[in-house]
Protein backbone atom coordinates (compact mmCIF):
# COMPACT_ATOMS: atom_id res chain seq x y z
CA UNK A 1 0.00 0.00 0.00
CA UNK A 2 2.98 2.20 0.69
CA UNK A 3 4.66 1.70 -2.70
CA UNK A 4 1.32 2.59 -4.29
CA UNK A 5 1.26 5.62 -2.69
CA UNK A 6 4.55 6.71 -3.57
CA UNK A 7 4.65 5.49 -7.04
CA UNK A 8 1.18 8.04 -7.34
CA UNK A 9 2.87 10.69 -5.31
CA UNK A 10 5.99 10.28 -7.75
CA UNK A 11 3.66 10.35 -10.80
CA UNK A 12 1.60 13.87 -9.57
CA UNK A 13 4.99 15.25 -9.03
CA UNK A 14 6.52 14.13 -12.41
CA UNK A 15 3.24 15.30 -14.07
CA UNK A 16 3.54 18.65 -12.17
CA UNK A 17 6.94 19.31 -13.62
CA UNK A 18 6.14 18.40 -17.26
CA UNK A 19 3.48 20.27 -17.12
CA UNK A 20 4.81 23.58 -15.55
CA UNK A 21 7.96 22.85 -18.44
CA UNK A 22 5.24 23.29 -21.27
CA UNK A 23 3.84 26.57 -19.86
CA UNK A 24 7.59 28.31 -20.06
CA UNK A 25 7.67 26.34 -23.27
CA UNK A 26 4.74 27.83 -24.21
CA UNK A 27 5.53 31.36 -23.72
CA UNK A 28 9.13 30.57 -24.74
CA UNK A 29 7.90 29.65 -28.25
CA UNK A 30 5.64 32.75 -28.44
CA UNK A 31 8.41 35.03 -28.06
CA UNK A 32 10.99 32.98 -30.21
CA UNK A 33 11.50 34.97 -33.76
CA UNK A 34 10.84 31.94 -35.80
CA UNK A 35 7.74 31.84 -38.43
CA UNK A 36 4.04 32.02 -36.59
CA UNK A 37 3.09 28.46 -38.34
CA UNK A 38 5.70 27.19 -36.71
CA UNK A 39 5.23 28.23 -33.80
CA UNK A 40 1.57 27.40 -33.58
CA UNK A 41 2.05 24.02 -34.83
CA UNK A 42 4.55 23.09 -31.68
CA UNK A 43 1.80 25.10 -29.17
CA UNK A 44 -0.99 22.52 -30.52
CA UNK A 45 1.32 19.42 -30.09
CA UNK A 46 2.19 20.67 -26.61
CA UNK A 47 -1.21 21.19 -25.83
CA UNK A 48 -2.68 18.15 -27.52
CA UNK A 49 0.04 16.00 -25.72
CA UNK A 50 0.92 17.65 -22.37
CA UNK A 51 3.12 15.03 -21.04
CA UNK A 52 4.77 14.60 -23.95
CA UNK A 53 5.03 17.43 -26.04
CA UNK A 54 7.44 20.28 -24.69
CA UNK A 55 9.97 17.41 -23.35
CA UNK A 56 9.78 16.01 -27.51
CA UNK A 57 10.59 19.85 -28.44
CA UNK A 58 13.51 20.18 -26.13
CA UNK A 59 15.26 16.83 -27.14
CA UNK A 60 14.82 17.91 -30.40
CA UNK A 61 16.41 21.77 -30.01
CA UNK A 62 18.76 20.54 -27.70
CA UNK A 63 20.19 18.32 -30.91
CA UNK A 64 20.59 21.36 -33.34
CA UNK A 65 23.53 23.05 -31.30
CA UNK A 66 26.33 21.15 -32.88
CA UNK A 67 25.63 21.77 -36.75
CA UNK A 68 25.22 24.88 -36.10
CA UNK A 69 28.83 24.95 -35.44
CA UNK A 70 29.80 23.11 -38.20
CA UNK A 71 27.94 25.21 -40.15
CA UNK A 72 29.53 29.05 -38.86
CA UNK A 73 32.74 27.11 -39.42
CA UNK A 74 32.02 26.47 -42.94
CA UNK A 75 30.92 29.90 -43.62
CA UNK A 76 34.39 31.21 -42.25
CA UNK A 77 35.80 28.60 -44.48
CA UNK A 78 34.16 29.25 -47.70
CA UNK A 79 33.87 33.05 -47.97
CA UNK A 80 37.76 33.89 -49.03
CA UNK A 81 36.83 31.23 -52.01
CA UNK A 82 33.62 33.85 -53.47
CA UNK A 83 35.21 37.13 -53.70
CA UNK A 84 32.88 39.78 -55.16
CA UNK A 85 34.11 41.37 -58.48
CA UNK A 86 33.38 45.41 -57.63
CA UNK A 87 33.40 45.95 -61.44
CA UNK A 88 30.33 43.32 -61.97
CA UNK A 89 28.32 45.24 -59.10
CA UNK A 90 28.88 48.49 -60.57
CA UNK A 91 27.55 47.19 -64.26
CA UNK A 92 24.64 45.57 -62.61
CA UNK A 93 24.06 49.01 -60.80
CA UNK A 94 24.02 50.66 -64.24
CA UNK A 95 22.17 47.61 -65.97
CA UNK A 96 19.53 46.49 -63.42
CA UNK A 97 19.52 49.53 -61.14
CA UNK A 98 16.18 47.67 -59.28
CA UNK A 99 18.18 44.43 -58.27
CA UNK A 100 21.10 45.69 -57.16
CA UNK A 101 20.18 45.44 -53.22
CA UNK A 102 18.75 41.85 -53.30
CA UNK A 103 22.16 40.87 -55.27
CA UNK A 104 23.91 42.62 -52.50
CA UNK A 105 21.53 40.30 -49.95
CA UNK A 106 22.27 37.33 -51.41
CA UNK A 107 26.04 38.47 -51.83
CA UNK A 108 26.28 39.23 -47.96
CA UNK A 109 23.63 36.04 -46.46
CA UNK A 110 23.98 33.48 -49.04
CA UNK A 111 27.75 34.36 -49.45
CA UNK A 112 27.93 33.98 -53.47
CA UNK A 113 28.88 37.10 -55.84
CA UNK A 114 26.98 38.02 -58.87
CA UNK A 115 28.59 36.92 -61.80
CA UNK A 116 28.62 38.63 -65.60
CA UNK A 117 26.13 35.62 -67.13
CA UNK A 118 28.44 34.34 -70.17
CA UNK A 119 26.50 31.07 -71.47
CA UNK A 120 22.92 30.36 -69.79
CA UNK A 121 20.53 27.45 -71.37
CA UNK A 122 17.24 26.46 -70.53
CA UNK A 123 15.74 23.26 -70.83
CA UNK A 124 11.77 22.62 -70.59
CA UNK A 125 11.98 19.18 -69.61
CA UNK A 126 13.89 16.59 -67.61
CA UNK A 127 14.68 14.67 -71.04
CA UNK A 128 15.87 17.46 -72.97
CA UNK A 129 18.39 18.62 -69.60
CA UNK A 130 19.71 14.68 -69.63
CA UNK A 131 20.83 14.54 -72.87
CA UNK A 132 22.73 17.75 -72.93
CA UNK A 133 23.83 16.46 -69.54
CA UNK A 134 25.37 13.49 -71.18
CA UNK A 135 26.90 15.31 -73.90
CA UNK A 136 29.06 17.66 -71.17
CA UNK A 137 30.10 15.45 -69.04
CA UNK A 138 31.73 13.11 -71.80
CA UNK A 139 34.01 16.42 -71.96
CA UNK A 140 35.46 16.33 -68.84
CA UNK A 141 39.12 16.39 -68.06
CA UNK A 142 39.99 17.18 -64.25
CA UNK A 143 36.91 16.94 -62.12
CA UNK A 144 33.13 15.69 -61.92
CA UNK A 145 31.13 16.53 -59.05
CA UNK A 146 27.90 15.27 -59.05
CA UNK A 147 25.01 16.11 -55.65
CA UNK A 148 21.30 15.02 -55.90
CA UNK A 149 18.70 14.89 -53.14
CA UNK A 150 17.00 11.10 -55.40
CA UNK A 151 19.09 9.03 -57.03
CA UNK A 152 16.76 5.25 -58.01
CA UNK A 153 17.97 2.56 -60.20
CA UNK A 154 17.20 2.75 -64.33
CA UNK A 155 17.99 4.23 -67.19
CA UNK A 156 19.23 7.09 -65.81
CA UNK A 157 21.24 6.26 -63.39
CA UNK A 158 22.32 3.14 -64.91
CA UNK A 159 23.44 5.79 -68.01
CA UNK A 160 25.50 8.10 -65.74
CA UNK A 161 27.00 5.31 -63.85
CA UNK A 162 29.06 4.01 -67.14
CA UNK A 163 30.12 7.52 -67.75
CA UNK A 164 30.95 8.13 -64.22
CA UNK A 165 33.18 4.48 -64.01
CA UNK A 166 34.62 5.28 -67.56
CA UNK A 167 36.18 9.04 -66.64
CA UNK A 168 37.18 7.78 -63.04
CA UNK A 169 39.27 5.03 -64.86
CA UNK A 170 40.58 7.44 -66.99
CA UNK A 171 42.04 9.79 -64.11
CA UNK A 172 39.11 12.20 -63.58
CA UNK A 173 37.99 12.81 -60.24
CA UNK A 174 34.77 11.81 -59.67
CA UNK A 175 32.56 12.65 -56.60
CA UNK A 176 29.22 11.65 -55.70
CA UNK A 177 27.10 13.01 -53.46
CA UNK A 178 23.69 11.81 -52.47
CA UNK A 179 21.11 12.44 -49.58
CA UNK A 180 20.49 9.91 -46.90
CA UNK A 181 16.83 10.15 -46.66
CA UNK A 182 16.08 11.11 -50.22
CA UNK A 183 18.03 8.33 -51.74
CA UNK A 184 19.42 6.38 -48.49
CA UNK A 185 16.61 5.24 -47.85
CA UNK A 186 15.08 4.17 -51.27
CA UNK A 187 18.38 1.92 -52.28
CA UNK A 188 20.44 -0.72 -51.16
CA UNK A 189 23.95 -0.05 -51.03
CA UNK A 190 25.23 -2.20 -53.72
CA UNK A 191 24.43 0.06 -56.07
CA UNK A 192 27.03 2.82 -54.68
CA UNK A 193 29.67 0.25 -53.65
CA UNK A 194 29.67 -1.14 -57.55
CA UNK A 195 30.87 2.74 -57.86
CA UNK A 196 33.13 3.23 -55.56
CA UNK A 197 34.61 -0.02 -56.48
CA UNK A 198 35.43 1.33 -59.46
CA UNK A 199 37.33 4.86 -58.36
CA UNK A 200 34.09 6.70 -58.01
CA UNK A 201 33.90 8.56 -54.56
CA UNK A 202 30.63 7.77 -53.05
CA UNK A 203 29.30 9.75 -50.04
CA UNK A 204 25.90 9.79 -48.67
CA UNK A 205 24.93 13.07 -46.74
CA UNK A 206 23.40 13.22 -43.70
CA UNK A 207 22.75 9.31 -43.05
CA UNK A 208 19.26 8.55 -41.80
CA UNK A 209 19.92 7.69 -37.93
CA UNK A 210 16.53 6.21 -35.73
CA UNK A 211 17.21 9.11 -33.02
CA UNK A 212 14.74 11.86 -32.09
CA UNK A 213 16.21 15.08 -33.86
CA UNK A 214 15.99 18.04 -36.01
CA UNK A 215 19.04 17.36 -37.55
CA UNK A 216 17.03 14.42 -39.60
CA UNK A 217 15.32 17.11 -40.87
CA UNK A 218 17.89 19.22 -42.86
CA UNK A 219 17.57 16.98 -46.29
CA UNK A 220 20.22 17.96 -48.54
CA UNK A 221 17.79 19.00 -51.62
CA UNK A 222 20.04 20.29 -54.05
CA UNK A 223 20.57 19.32 -57.89
CA UNK A 224 23.92 20.12 -58.37
CA UNK A 225 26.70 18.98 -61.68
CA UNK A 226 29.88 20.57 -61.95
CA UNK A 227 32.44 19.95 -64.84
CA UNK A 228 35.90 20.85 -65.07
CA UNK A 229 34.93 24.27 -62.95
CA UNK A 230 33.94 25.17 -66.36
CA UNK A 231 30.28 24.32 -66.72
CA UNK A 232 27.57 23.25 -64.37
CA UNK A 233 23.42 22.11 -64.34
CA UNK A 234 21.51 22.65 -61.64
CA UNK A 235 17.32 22.84 -61.74
CA UNK A 236 14.90 20.28 -60.39
CA UNK A 237 15.49 17.30 -62.06
CA UNK A 238 16.76 14.12 -59.90
CA UNK A 239 18.76 10.65 -61.46
CA UNK A 240 15.58 8.40 -61.40
CA UNK A 241 13.54 7.78 -64.67
CA UNK A 242 10.21 9.58 -63.90
CA UNK A 243 12.11 13.06 -64.45
CA UNK A 244 13.04 12.33 -67.70
CA UNK A 245 9.57 10.22 -68.54
CA UNK A 246 11.18 6.75 -68.94
CA UNK A 247 8.47 5.80 -66.47
CA UNK A 248 5.00 7.27 -65.91
CA UNK A 249 4.15 7.84 -61.66
CA UNK A 250 2.22 10.92 -61.37
CA UNK A 251 1.32 11.35 -64.87
CA UNK A 252 3.75 13.30 -67.66
CA UNK A 253 6.53 14.81 -65.26
CA UNK A 254 7.00 18.50 -66.05
CA UNK A 255 10.87 19.63 -64.55
CA UNK A 256 12.98 22.35 -65.52
CA UNK A 257 16.83 22.92 -65.14
CA UNK A 258 19.57 24.82 -66.92
CA UNK A 259 23.67 24.92 -67.85
CA UNK A 260 25.71 27.70 -67.36
CA UNK A 261 29.16 28.73 -68.21
CA UNK A 262 31.85 31.08 -67.20
CA UNK A 263 32.73 32.53 -63.64
CA UNK A 264 29.45 32.02 -62.57
CA UNK A 265 30.52 28.10 -61.74
CA UNK A 266 32.56 28.71 -58.94
CA UNK A 267 29.33 29.27 -57.57
CA UNK A 268 27.83 26.22 -57.75
CA UNK A 269 31.64 24.72 -56.96
CA UNK A 270 31.71 25.82 -53.63
CA UNK A 271 28.47 25.07 -52.76
CA UNK A 272 29.15 21.04 -53.61
CA UNK A 273 32.73 21.12 -51.67
CA UNK A 274 30.76 22.95 -48.67
CA UNK A 275 28.54 19.94 -48.03
CA UNK A 276 31.56 17.51 -49.38
CA UNK A 277 33.81 18.53 -46.39
CA UNK A 278 32.49 21.99 -44.85
CA UNK A 279 36.15 22.49 -42.47
CA UNK A 280 38.43 22.95 -45.43
CA UNK A 281 39.84 25.84 -46.24
CA UNK A 282 39.87 27.64 -49.54
CA UNK A 283 43.45 27.19 -49.91
CA UNK A 284 42.91 23.17 -49.56
CA UNK A 285 40.25 23.79 -52.60
CA UNK A 286 42.79 25.99 -55.06
CA UNK A 287 43.45 23.44 -57.51
CA UNK A 288 39.94 23.09 -58.35
CA UNK A 289 38.70 26.39 -59.14
CA UNK A 290 40.13 27.43 -62.74
CA UNK A 291 41.04 30.52 -63.57
CA UNK A 292 38.26 32.11 -65.60
CA UNK A 293 38.38 32.94 -69.05
CA UNK A 294 38.43 36.38 -70.35
CA UNK A 295 34.55 37.04 -71.07
CA UNK A 296 33.78 37.31 -74.96
CA UNK A 297 30.21 38.06 -74.38
CA UNK A 298 27.57 39.04 -71.51
CA UNK A 299 24.11 38.39 -71.45
CA UNK A 300 22.80 39.61 -68.24
CA UNK A 301 23.92 38.56 -64.86
CA UNK A 302 23.81 35.63 -62.81
CA UNK A 303 24.00 34.84 -59.33
CA UNK A 304 23.76 31.29 -58.30
CA UNK A 305 23.41 30.85 -54.30
CA UNK A 306 22.83 28.04 -52.02
CA UNK A 307 20.35 28.34 -48.96
CA UNK A 308 21.27 26.81 -45.54
CA UNK A 309 18.88 25.53 -43.19
CA UNK A 310 21.50 26.19 -39.81
CA UNK A 311 22.49 29.82 -40.43
CA UNK A 312 18.59 31.40 -38.92
CA UNK A 313 18.74 33.29 -42.98
CA UNK A 314 15.90 31.88 -45.27
CA UNK A 315 17.76 33.28 -48.06
CA UNK A 316 15.64 31.52 -50.83
CA UNK A 317 12.40 32.69 -49.15
CA UNK A 318 13.40 36.03 -49.02
CA UNK A 319 14.48 36.07 -52.63
CA UNK A 320 10.93 35.07 -53.84
CA UNK A 321 9.17 37.38 -51.20
CA UNK A 322 11.61 40.02 -52.95
CA UNK A 323 10.82 39.70 -56.59
CA UNK A 324 7.22 39.52 -55.64
CA UNK A 325 6.98 42.65 -53.15
CA UNK A 326 8.95 44.64 -56.03
CA UNK A 327 7.07 43.34 -59.76
CA UNK A 328 4.92 45.63 -61.88
CA UNK A 329 3.61 43.49 -64.40
CA UNK A 330 3.54 39.77 -63.73
CA UNK A 331 4.85 37.17 -61.44
CA UNK A 332 4.71 34.04 -62.62
CA UNK A 333 5.36 30.87 -60.46
CA UNK A 334 6.01 26.94 -60.77
CA UNK A 335 5.95 24.97 -57.58
CA UNK A 336 5.13 21.06 -56.61
CA UNK A 337 4.26 22.03 -53.52
CA UNK A 338 1.88 25.09 -51.87
CA UNK A 339 2.30 25.48 -48.27
CA UNK A 340 2.43 28.77 -47.36
CA UNK A 341 2.82 30.59 -43.77
CA UNK A 342 1.05 33.65 -43.41
CA UNK A 343 3.68 35.79 -44.84
CA UNK A 344 4.21 34.72 -48.18
CA UNK A 345 0.20 34.38 -48.27
CA UNK A 346 -0.14 38.23 -47.84
CA UNK A 347 2.63 38.98 -50.06
CA UNK A 348 0.78 36.78 -53.20
CA UNK A 349 -2.49 38.37 -52.07
CA UNK A 350 -0.96 41.74 -52.20
CA UNK A 351 0.61 41.92 -55.14
CA UNK A 352 -2.43 40.37 -56.92
CA UNK A 353 -4.64 43.15 -54.84
CA UNK A 354 -1.89 46.07 -56.55
CA UNK A 355 -3.20 44.75 -59.84
CA UNK A 356 -0.15 42.53 -60.67
CA UNK A 357 -0.84 39.22 -62.54
CA UNK A 358 -0.03 36.35 -60.51
CA UNK A 359 0.22 33.21 -61.70
CA UNK A 360 0.59 29.97 -60.38
CA UNK A 361 1.14 26.39 -61.75
CA UNK A 362 0.63 23.16 -59.42
CA UNK A 363 0.47 20.00 -59.95
CA UNK A 364 -2.98 18.30 -60.84
CA UNK A 365 -1.89 14.95 -59.82
CA UNK A 366 0.17 14.90 -56.59
CA UNK A 367 2.88 12.65 -55.32
CA UNK A 368 1.93 13.25 -51.68
CA UNK A 369 -1.74 13.52 -51.23
CA UNK A 370 -1.60 15.04 -48.03
CA UNK A 371 0.58 17.97 -49.60
CA UNK A 372 -2.09 18.46 -52.36
CA UNK A 373 -4.75 18.81 -49.14
CA UNK A 374 -3.08 21.76 -47.91
CA UNK A 375 -2.22 23.22 -51.41
CA UNK A 376 -6.03 23.20 -51.85
CA UNK A 377 -6.62 24.33 -48.36
CA UNK A 378 -4.56 27.46 -49.90
CA UNK A 379 -6.21 28.28 -52.87
CA UNK A 380 -9.98 29.84 -51.69
CA UNK A 381 -7.89 32.63 -50.06
CA UNK A 382 -5.54 33.37 -52.86
CA UNK A 383 -8.15 33.27 -55.23
CA UNK A 384 -10.14 35.33 -53.74
CA UNK A 385 -8.28 38.16 -53.82
CA UNK A 386 -7.29 37.70 -57.51
CA UNK A 387 -4.10 35.15 -57.50
CA UNK A 388 -4.57 32.70 -60.38
CA UNK A 389 -3.64 29.69 -59.98
CA UNK A 390 -3.45 26.87 -62.64
CA UNK A 391 -3.10 22.74 -61.88
CA UNK A 392 -0.54 21.14 -64.77
CA UNK A 393 -3.38 18.53 -66.43
CA UNK A 394 -0.94 16.07 -67.96
CA UNK A 395 0.19 14.98 -64.36
CA UNK A 396 2.91 16.27 -62.20
CA UNK A 397 4.69 19.13 -62.40
CA UNK A 398 8.20 19.17 -59.82
CA UNK A 399 9.83 22.84 -61.99
CA UNK A 400 10.51 25.11 -58.96
CA UNK A 401 10.69 29.14 -60.98
CA UNK A 402 9.70 32.30 -60.56
CA UNK A 403 9.92 34.99 -63.23
CA UNK A 404 8.72 38.85 -62.54
CA UNK A 405 8.19 41.00 -65.11
CA UNK A 406 10.33 39.26 -67.85
CA UNK A 407 13.45 41.15 -66.16
CA UNK A 408 14.01 38.69 -63.09
CA UNK A 409 13.70 35.09 -62.52
CA UNK A 410 14.71 32.36 -59.89
CA UNK A 411 15.16 28.49 -61.31
CA UNK A 412 16.46 26.62 -58.73
CA UNK A 413 15.60 23.51 -55.90
CA UNK A 414 13.34 25.53 -53.57
CA UNK A 415 9.81 24.71 -53.47
CA UNK A 416 6.75 27.17 -52.04
CA UNK A 417 7.33 25.12 -48.43
CA UNK A 418 8.12 25.44 -45.63
CA UNK A 419 10.87 22.55 -45.80
CA UNK A 420 12.54 24.03 -48.71
CA UNK A 421 12.55 27.68 -46.80
CA UNK A 422 13.86 26.29 -43.46
CA UNK A 423 14.65 22.90 -43.25
CA UNK A 424 16.71 21.82 -46.52
CA UNK A 425 19.90 22.97 -48.02
CA UNK A 426 18.78 24.35 -51.39
CA UNK A 427 19.99 26.14 -54.21
CA UNK A 428 18.89 28.44 -57.11
CA UNK A 429 19.90 30.91 -59.47
CA UNK A 430 19.01 34.60 -59.69
CA UNK A 431 19.10 35.86 -63.54
CA UNK A 432 18.98 39.28 -63.71
CA UNK A 433 17.98 40.83 -67.29
CA UNK A 434 19.18 37.38 -69.32
CA UNK A 435 17.82 36.36 -72.56
CA UNK A 436 17.20 32.67 -71.07
CA UNK A 437 14.46 34.31 -69.07
CA UNK A 438 12.50 34.93 -72.44
CA UNK A 439 12.53 30.93 -73.18
CA UNK A 440 11.21 30.68 -69.58
CA UNK A 441 8.39 32.83 -69.69
CA UNK A 442 8.09 31.04 -73.05
CA UNK A 443 8.07 27.88 -71.66
CA UNK A 444 5.51 29.44 -69.00
CA UNK A 445 3.11 30.07 -71.40
CA UNK A 446 3.20 27.13 -73.01
CA UNK A 447 2.12 24.83 -69.72
CA UNK A 448 -0.69 27.18 -69.21
CA UNK A 449 -2.06 26.36 -72.65
CA UNK A 450 -1.64 22.60 -70.79
CA UNK A 451 -2.98 23.59 -67.72
CA UNK A 452 -6.33 24.24 -65.57
CA UNK A 453 -7.51 27.32 -63.87
CA UNK A 454 -8.91 27.24 -60.54
CA UNK A 455 -11.98 28.79 -59.74
CA UNK A 456 -13.79 29.27 -56.81
CA UNK A 457 -16.56 27.36 -57.50
CA UNK A 458 -14.12 24.59 -57.86
CA UNK A 459 -13.17 25.30 -53.68
CA UNK A 460 -16.90 25.84 -52.85
CA UNK A 461 -17.76 22.67 -54.39
CA UNK A 462 -15.43 20.27 -52.23
CA UNK A 463 -16.07 17.81 -50.40
CA UNK A 464 -16.54 18.92 -46.69
CA UNK A 465 -14.38 16.10 -45.90
CA UNK A 466 -11.49 17.01 -47.79
CA UNK A 467 -12.02 20.66 -46.59
CA UNK A 468 -11.53 19.72 -42.95
CA UNK A 469 -8.90 17.55 -43.56
CA UNK A 470 -7.19 20.17 -45.74
CA UNK A 471 -7.75 22.84 -42.31
CA UNK A 472 -6.35 20.43 -39.97
CA UNK A 473 -2.70 19.04 -42.04
CA UNK A 474 -2.54 22.78 -42.35
CA UNK A 475 -1.94 23.43 -38.54
CA UNK A 476 0.98 20.98 -38.58
CA UNK A 477 2.36 21.59 -42.35
CA UNK A 478 5.38 22.68 -40.81
CA UNK A 479 6.29 19.64 -39.41
CA UNK A 480 5.51 17.31 -42.20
Amino acid sequence: MLSVTTIGEKYYLVSFALIALDIVLAVYITNKSEPSSYKLAWLVIISIFPLLGGVTYVLIKMSQRQPKLADSQYRKNARPMLVQDEATVSALAEKCPDSLNLSRYVSAHGLYPVCVNETAEYYSLGEIQFEHLLAEMEKAEKFLFLEFFIITKGYMFDTISELLIRKAKAGVDVRLMYDGIGTGMLNSKKIFRRLSENGVKCKEFNPFRPMLSSVQNNRDHRKIVVIDGKTAFSGGTNLADEYINRIERFGHWKDTGFMIRGKAVRNYTVMFLSLWEPLKTAEEYRELFPEPEQITSADGFIQPFSDSPLDDEPVGKSVYMELINNARDYVYITTPYLILDEEMTNALCFAAKKGIDVRLITPHIPDKWYVYMIAWNNYPELISRGVKIYEYTPGFIHAKTLIADGKTAVIGTINFDFRSFYLHFESAAVLYECSMIEEMVKDYRETLDKSHMVTEEECRKRPLYKKAAGSLLNIFAPLL
